[in-house]
C-alpha cells in the first residue's frame, strides 16, 4: 500500500475509533492532517481572542511549519494506528 493509501485509510479509521481521543491528541490529528493535505499554514491567526478552539488549531498547525507532506502523512498514520490499539 502506498503512503497516500495508508493515509487515506488512517483518515477513515480515525472517524471510527472505539474511544474519543483527548483534546491534545485531537489537535495533533487535526494539525498533521492539515499539514499532510495542505502543507504549511498560511494566513493570519484568528483575530477573535475568545475563539479558543480556532486559536488552538492555528497554533497546532503552525507548529508543524516546515514538515513535509510525506512526513506529516507518516506521523498521522502512526498516530491513528497507535490509537486503534
Amino acid at each position: 500500500m502506498t503512503l497516500t493509501e495508508q493515509f487515506e485509510k488512517a483518515a477513515t479509521d480515525s472517524k471510527s475509533l472505539s474511544t474519543k481521543p483527548d483534546n491534545q491528541t485531537l489537535l495533533q490529528l487535526y494539525s498533521l492532517y492539515k499539514q499532510a493535505t495542505e502543507g504549511d499554514i498560511s494566513g493570519e491567526a484568528p483575530s477573535n481572542p475568545f475563539d479558543f478552539v480556532a486559536k488552538a488549531k492555528y497554533v497546532a498547525w503552525e507548529s508543524l511549519k516546515g514538515k513535509s507532506k510525506d512526513e506529516a502523512m507518516q506521523s498521522y498514520v502512526k498516530l491513528v494506528n497507535s490509537l486503534k490499539g
